[in-house]
């Protein structure tokens, strides 16, 4: 007995949860969403979905709309006669074929539109073009005309196109930019293509789409669309990595002899530079000793493929560290590089047994990196 009015509340309760339920559907407020489109290809995939959604919506109507009609036009009732008996209607039955049939072309079409669209291949001096490799578990992006290569942050110019040319090291991973373009199955030995243009400045999120091993969920990149000076900025700052800091010039001491009439600029421009912090020396000498030089470079222009871990020539200047799982924090930073397999489980980078003081002093080191 005590069941039904427990039933009855949840019966009476019900049309308020799924109202809930729509309104929660409704917000766009998510990290990864493809309803929030920022380039022209998310917008004319956007755009299929629409027209999918719309054609879905009309057909439901009139489908429902015609039951519920025949519910209450033809009820029946205790004594009514048995029904006259029809069989076949050309007429209907032509309706019913060609109907679908045109609903199905006007959805089609503009779909397979679209799909040979994204797979086109964009050409001209202003398409700046990116080669993406996969790994387990973490993301490479290279600059071919710019010839400089880094690790998990794709940096873009709002209003140019960006056509990816993409694989893998060593599983099938997907590449995917729900705000900013398609996904992409990306293979070992085999290679995809993608481009889109961003319309607006911002700092996007992607995936790993493709199960790829145990730290899948955890292969993301963010890609940082950005003015055209910015993105100038940020290549020149790669750039600057491959050239060695000129050594500071021997103060000319006859020239200093006597200051009397000599501007303070002057004189500092005689003034040999600092000598390096000594957490940087430090940290410089860690990264050697340690083997981080085994699988890591600092250097975006002139580094070695065979090298398995992440290029970190700019990575102080990064958002993220461990391919979008932990923020760039020194605290993080320190961290991961001194107990990555308790973020990552299974990762290639191996546990150094560094000391607390050797980790905050290697990611003190690797934070004076910024590719600027």
């Amino acid at each position: 007995m005590s069941f039904r009015p427990a039933l009855r509340r949840v019966v009476r309760q019900a049309p308020f949860l799924l109202i809930a339920l729509v309104l929660a559907a409704c917000g766009r407020d998510y990290p990864q969403s493809t309803l929030d489109p920022h380039s022209d290809i998310t917008r004319m995939v956007d755009g299929v979905f629409m027209n999918t959604v719309w054609w879905a919506l009309g057909v439901f109507i009139l489908v429902e709309g015609a039951l519920v009609w025949a519910i209450f036009r033809f009820r029946g009732k205790p004594d009514d006669p048995e029904p006259r008996q029809t069989h076949g209607n050309t007429t209907i039955e032509i309706l019913w074929t060609a109907i679908p049939a045109l609903i199905l072309a006007m959805i089609s079409v503009p779909t397979v539109r679209a799909i040979f669209k994204t797979y086109e291949e964009p050409s001209g001096a202003e398409v700046v073009r990116v080669n993406v490799k996969g790994h387990q578990w973490w993301w490479e992006f290279s600059y071919p005309q710019y010839g400089v290569t880094s690790a998990n942050e794709l940096h873009v110019p709002v209003g140019k196109t960006v056509f990816l040319e993409m694989d893998a090291f060593d599983v099938i991973h997907s590449f995917w930019m729900p705000q900013l373009g398609a996904k992409r199955d990306v293979f070992p030995n085999r290679k995809t293509t993608l481009w889109f243009r961003a319309d607006s400045a911002g700092f996007y999120p992607g995936q790993c789409a493709e199960f790829c091993g145990t730290q899948h969920g955890r292969m993301a990149f963010h890609v940082a669309a950005e003015t055209p000076a910015e993105f100038d900025a940020y290549i020149k700052g790669l750039q600057a990595t491959g050239t060695p800091p000129a050594p500071p010039a021997a103060p000319d001491t006859a020239k200093r002899v006597g200051t009397a009439g000599v501007t303070t600029a002057a004189l500092a421009a005689q003034t040999p530079a600092a000598a390096p912090a000594a957490d940087t020396v430090a940290g410089s000498k860690l990264f050697a000793a340690k083997g981080c030089v085994g699988c890591h470079s600092l250097n975006a222009v002139k580094f070695s493929k065979g090298l398995i871990g992440p290029n970190l020539a700019n990575v102080g200047a990064r958002r993220y560290i461990a391919a979008g799982t932990l923020l760039n924090t020194d605290e993080n930073l320190a961290h991961w590089i001194q107990h990555p397999w308790s973020v990552k489980h299974g990762v290639l980078m191996p546990e150094l047994g560094l000391s607390d003081a050797d980790a905050r002093t290697l990611a003190a080191y690797l934070r004076t990196h910024t590719g600027k």
